[in-house]
């Protein structure tokens, strides 16, 4: 995992130097943490997304949720959850799934106002996401058409973590045994209403806290044995 994680600190540098002063630039400067320290001792930022779709150059986020992990506890005042404005209709579908309606969504706030408190919770910290490359690709796509360079972030996916847990644990995974709320109820952790982009990062830093306990019950439990392979 060292390869991978010295090559992300490379790009962040990299993407220092070139991107414009401004929210991102601000982002970037700051050094990601150590691959060796201790997770206690990292903060982590929790994050879920709902969006209209899965393709992040057509479909657009509608809403954003996270929250703070500290020295391995949620810290529940840092929680935040933002609706997202939207221009033009949203899918039936995604109306349903996500309870957002066109007037709801037109009520929201602009992406590019919240898209500068998120990359300012996220300095200095590790992004923790459920099937994180989602996150990442819509949080790129964001950061280089508004703010005009690339998202970067040490990041550590659950799902990925709760495969290595099952898999170790020889279980057999049937379709859907991944998902954030099978998880959950899997790992014996509170049932959150779904497709709610606060709820569910409440429900990932739980269930990734619980994973932790399996994986490194005890110190030492370095922040590289986490991170996801990029």
């Amino acid at each position: 995992m060292f390869g991978p994680f010295v090559s992300l600190e490379r790009r962040r540098a990299r993407a220092l130097a070139d991107t414009a002063p401004g929210p991102l630039h601000d982002y970037l400067a700051v050094p990601f943490p150590s691959r060796n320290r201790d997770l206690a001792e990292v903060e982590l930022v929790v994050l879920d997304l709902e969006t209209t779709g899965l393709d992040p150059g057509r479909d657009r986020i509608l809403s954003m949720g996270w929250v703070l992990i500290r020295g391995l506890r949620v810290v529940l005042a840092s929680a935040q959850h933002h609706i997202l404005r939207v221009d033009g209709p949203i899918p039936e579908a995604a109306a349903v799934l996500h309870e957002i309606t066109d007037d709801r969504a037109a009520r929201g706030a602009p992406l590019e106002s919240i898209l500068p408190q998120l990359l300012q919770t996220l300095a200095g910290r590790v992004m923790v996401a459920h099937h994180a490359r989602l996150e990442q690709r819509f949080l790129d796509a964001a950061c280089r058409r508004d703010l005009g360079g690339p998202f970067l972030a040490p990041t550590i996916d659950t799902l990925v973590l709760a495969r290595r847990v099952l898999e170790r644990r020889n279980h057999t995974l049937q379709s859907g045994d991944l998902r954030l709320f099978a998880l959950g109820r899997r790992f014996g952790l509170p049932a959150y209403k779904a497709h709610d982009a606060l709820y569910d990062a409440l429900a990932t830093a739980e269930l990734f806290l619980a994973l932790v306990a399996d994986i490194a019950p005890r110190p030492p439990r370095p922040l590289k044995w986490f991170l996801s392979r990029r």
